[in-house]
């Protein structure tokens, strides 16, 4: 084979293999879409269900503010009386966050992620989709490398860890939207 031929048949296979490449970014870009499209669902209907309610006024009183939360949190679980873990992070959703946070844990900040998951404490029980986060227990905060690499969540929403699992929170309800079951090696 010549060398031209040889140059062929090299620029060929590097052009495959961008093509399989660009395959698995178009293919990893949707499950985000989707993710982003399940979350704008949420959203919407959080929406709903707030704009029933009188709104929370500016105050520093822990009562007015845990009974709006509470109000919200209820007529949220009512609305959603059937949602089940995977409503949000599918199977296919859970797995790409899966990559992603492998993805945070290789880098040149592992050892500070493992270091910082360590030393959390535990949040045990585990927590249930729909249910409120329970006052009692801790918020575990979620490494700062491990959120550069999962998608943004709007201001009402945060990640939390819990063990092995990534759980989505709405803050102003203190509810479980949905849980990411093993996604913490």
């Amino acid at each position: 084979m010549s060398a031209a031929e040889l140059f062929v048949l090299a620029s060929f296979g590097s052009a495959l293999l961008s093509a399989q490449d660009q395959k698995q970014v178009n293919a990893d870009a949707a499950l985000i879409e989707d993710f982003d499209k399940r979350i704008a669902g949420y959203l919407k209907l959080r929406k709903t269900v707030e704009s029933g309610m009188s709104k929370l006024k500016p105050t520093n009183a822990p009562d007015g503010i845990l009974r709006h939360e509470h109000e919200l949190g209820h007529r949220i679980r009512s609305a959603r009386a059937g949602a089940k873990q995977g409503s949000i992070f599918t199977p296919e959703i859970t797995g790409e966050f899966r990559r992603l946070i492998a993805l945070a844990m290789k880098g040149s900040n592992a050892e500070h992620v493992h270091t910082s998951l360590r030393n959390a404490e535990p949040v045990r029980p585990l927590l249930r989709v729909n249910e409120s986060y329970p006052h009692k227990l801790p918020l575990q905060s979620t490494p700062p490398s491990i959120l550069l690499n999962l998608p943004g969540l709007p201001r009402e929403l945060e990640y939390r860890i819990d063990g092995h699992d990534l759980a989505l929170r709405d803050l102003g309800a203190n509810l479980i939207v949905d849980i990411a079951p093993n996604v913490i090696p």
